[in-house]
């Protein structure tokens, strides 16, 4: 499918925009359609930034949304919706709404408290719970909100067990935090990549339905993006891991070592593996930075970018997503809510113009959640604060335990 590696070329872009210090969780599947449906509606400038961002001609952006919508509803695990809400004074152009998902369509009925608790049902609904807000303003200005949302869920294969864990690097350093353990014979799970900036330790968990998550592990000078951008060049084929069949005896990678040990019984080679268990939340202001994005003209505070999806004097108000991912013992759930949201603006209504400043393993390393088959990334992440450790049984951590991110 055409948008997979745009997609995951989105993902490694993202990451080199975070910030090089503190934890992250993010969807580029769920903001890389939402962009190509705005950039079928755009003209001018907007139209082309937003295609050279997706990486297809903006007349083929929402068909190439529309595939990778019905790749995600085929897939076991995920769950993924579309949803478009306008108020009744907004005309849409037919050709379109026509590309839309059937039943998408929604109201906003101008009382801001009525439609806040429609859209955060929506956002509940669709992410079983974990994220109960629409990420959008939501005022009598707002006319149009065009949102994605995804829930992914896997169980292990083989589930780790729980053990006390330092965490050495990142914060909090020295603490004692919530570690896992397990082992496998799987040494092709395991792999070491020579990347730009350095080398990469990979380990792949394998799900129970086609999800897995990959685990990665860079040299302490990388940076997350960095880390981030060579697990995408691993899983397109870019980059080659040594699977740790191969690897050598001694210090094989960043937090990988190779050595022979004696045991009671014959037993095969095998894989030890220690990790953390990971919650985080984390909201990102995505159009505060927009460039990564192709947004810099789209959120410029002028209406008319978007003619084809009406002839309202739409503009482009804000894009935001909230995202979480939860690491346990049993497994691996990620959700996110992309939303972005435009007002009626007529041009006579802004006759100056401003400057607008918008101030938004056992050491930190970043994940992918990939679906196997396809090699789609639908949820990346940089961890940098592990769960805290506690006697209780290990479980799913109840709603609100999560470690608050904001990017």
């Amino acid at each position: 499918m055409r948008a997979i590696p745009l997609v995951n070329g989105l993902t490694a872009r993202w990451a080199a925009a975070a910030p090089a210090r503190g934890g992250s969780v993010f969807s580029a599947a769920g903001l890389w359609p939402l962009l190509a449906f705005l950039a079928d509606g755009a003209t001018g400038r907007v139209r082309e930034e937003l295609a050279d961002t997706l990486g297809v001609p903006a007349d083929q952006a929402a068909a190439a949304a529309r595939e990778l919508l019905g790749l995600l509803e085929r897939v076991e695990g995920v769950e993924s919706a579309l949803g478009l809400w306008t108020a009744r004074t907004v005309e849409l152009e037919e050709p379109w709404t026509a590309g839309l998902p059937a039943g998408a369509h929604g109201v906003l009925t101008g009382d801001p408290g009525a439609d806040r608790a429609a859209l955060d049902a929506w956002a509940a609904r669709r992410t079983g719970g974990r994220i109960g807000r629409m990420p959008v303003r939501l005022d009598r200005n707002s006319s149009l909100v065009l949102a994605t949302a995804s829930a992914l869920r896997t169980d292990w294969e083989e589930p780790f067990s729980g053990d006390i864990g330092v965490w050495a690097g990142g914060l909090p350093s020295g603490a004692d935090v919530a570690g896992l353990r397990r082992t496998t014979t799987d040494l092709d799970a395991v792999g070491v990549a020579r990347a730009h900036g350095g080398a990469v330790t990979e380990v792949r968990v394998r799900g129970t339905n086609g999800l897995d998550v990959h685990l990665l592990l860079g040299e302490e000078r990388m940076t997350p993006g960095q880390v981030l951008a060579a697990g995408v060049e691993i899983l397109g084929g870019r980059l080659t891991a040594v699977p740790g069949g191969r690897l050598p005896l001694g210090d094989a990678g960043p937090g990988l070592c190779v050595a022979r040990q004696r045991v009671r019984e014959p037993a095969p080679p095998s894989v030890v593996l220690a990790a953390v268990e990971f919650a985080l939340t984390c909201e990102h202001d995505v159009a505060a930075h927009p460039d990564p994005f192709g947004l810099a003209t789209a959120v410029d505070g002028r209406p008319g970018h978007f003619p084809g999806i009406s002839r309202a004097p739409l503009a482009l108000r804000s894009v935001h997503q909230t995202a979480t991912a939860v690491f346990s013992a049993e497994g691996f759930r990620a959700t996110a809510v992309t939303a972005a949201e435009a007002i009626w603006l007529s041009a006579e209504e802004l006759p100056y113009e401003t400057t607008v400043v918008r101030a938004s393993f056992h050491r930190p390393f970043g994940f992918l959640a990939v679906h196997r088959a396809s090699g789609l990334v639908l949820t990346a992440g940089w961890v940098t604060w592990p769960k805290a450790w506690r006697e209780e049984d290990y479980g799913w951590p109840e709603q609100g335990d999560e470690t608050p991110v904001v990017f």
